[in-house]
């Protein structure tokens, strides 16, 4: 099956979306729902913030289904992660992590993520033990 990318731009910032990736922690369309609003088709309104707010909260996409370039080919510098780490469990979601962090995985792995991670909580999960959305497609929810 071939993998689904939608590219939305602004002229400055082209926000790239990858369905497959995506959690549904509802953490874009809650705090920038100017930009990204599910109800609507396109679902992502590049025109609707300024670049720095896009690609502020493209940056808190759990999963990565979200991402960013800007078209000038720049980079902008990553933030400095925080030296604490926090955390909050999503209510029939996941447990997001935010900071940076290694793992050590069951294979003896180390991966070290930054930004904010979406861990998985209903067990249904293809990529233990990360979130991979399957939460919402089981119907989990909190006890």
């Amino acid at each position: 099956m071939e993998e689904i990318i939608k590219k939305y731009s602004n002229g400055e910032v082209t926000v790239v979306w990858q369905p497959a990736k995506c959690i549904h922690s509802t953490i874009c369309y809650r705090e920038l729902p100017e930009v990204f609003d599910p109800n609507k088709r396109p679902w992502v309104n590049a025109l609707g913030a300024t670049t720095e707010k896009i690609v502020a909260q493209v940056r808190r996409c759990p999963s990565g289904a979200l991402s960013f370039f800007l078209n000038s080919g720049d980079e902008i510098a990553e933030q400095e992660p925080p030296m604490q780490i926090s955390g909050e469990v999503v209510p029939n979601g996941p447990i997001l992590i935010h900071g940076r962090l290694t793992l050590k995985l069951k294979n003896g792995e180390e991966v070290v993520k930054t930004g904010t991670t979406a861990f998985c909580r209903c067990g249904g999960s293809s990529n233990p033990p990360f979130c991979d959305g399957t939460h919402s497609t089981i119907g989990f929810k909190d006890e």
